[in-house]
């Protein structure tokens, strides 16, 4: 286990039962449905989405017809997640422990959702509970989300449970010595850094958000840079 990890699980837990969650946002990401269609994946694989709270974003990549995996800490957002599944698409989630008990599953007509520790899942769980390797990555507020010492065993844990599969990333960059985070900072020359030699990076889209987001320019910021990014295999 990486010991980074349990210095922030008691963090987010805390959001979460506190119900802090500012980055949650209560419609579609617009930037998944601008760029998913330049994403080298077809409906019916799969697709992996990382500390995903309890995003809508899991919903729309279903309707459009792909299975979805989602990992995520908080047991109280997969719960609403999975409330959201049966109100949108009337598709209902069982729920129960893995084996070790390490980790809350919650299985549905082309959906599961997973409650623990990101670090904790195996691509082996992944193999015996999907019917297909994962096809694609979205990753909106998952690598920003982690400080700077664990995005490496982040990165690497990604690859290693969907075998490099191609990913849509979405970052956000500022002067990290003005303000700390969540969201991080994450450079294009970090970006480079952890995937370059797995991936082919291509930056498909990149806006200064500083004027749509007053409370950073309030915390002392003027600049916060909004970069998406296809990651494709080597």
């Amino acid at each position: 286990m990486i010991e980074s990890v349990w210095m922030n699980l008691d963090f987010w837990h805390d959001k979460w039962e506190r119900m802090e969650i500012g980055f949650h946002l209560n419609e579609v990401n617009r930037l998944l449905m601008k760029f998913w269609p330049e994403m080298p994946v077809s409906a019916g694989e799969t697709v992996l989405v990382p500390l995903c709270g309890k995003t809508l974003d899991l919903i729309w990549l279903r309707r459009q017809g792909y299975g979805v995996v989602g990992i995520e800490l908080s047991e109280i957002a997969l719960d609403a997640l999975a409330a959201e599944f049966s109100r949108e698409l009337d598709i209902g989630l069982s729920k129960s422990r893995s084996d070790d008990g390490a980790l809350v599953l919650f299985r549905g007509d082309g959906v599961l959702l997973i409650a623990g520790d990101f670090f904790a899942v195996s691509p082996e769980l992944l193999q015996q509970e999907c019917d297909q390797d994962i096809a694609a990555v979205y990753d909106r507020a998952a690598i920003v989300a982690l400080p700077d010492r664990m995005r490496a065993d982040y990165a690497r844990q990604l690859q290693r449970l969907t075998k490099g599969a191609p990913q849509l990333l979405i970052t956000l960059d500022y002067d990290q010595r003005l303000r700390n985070g969540p969201p991080f900072a994450l450079s294009d020359a970090e970006v480079s850094s952890h995937y370059q030699d797995g991936y082919r990076i291509s930056l498909l889209d990149e806006r200064e958000l500083i004027d749509q987001e007053p409370r950073f320019r309030a915390q002392g910021l003027d600049s916060f840079m909004q970069r998406v990014y296809r990651l494709e295999r080597r």
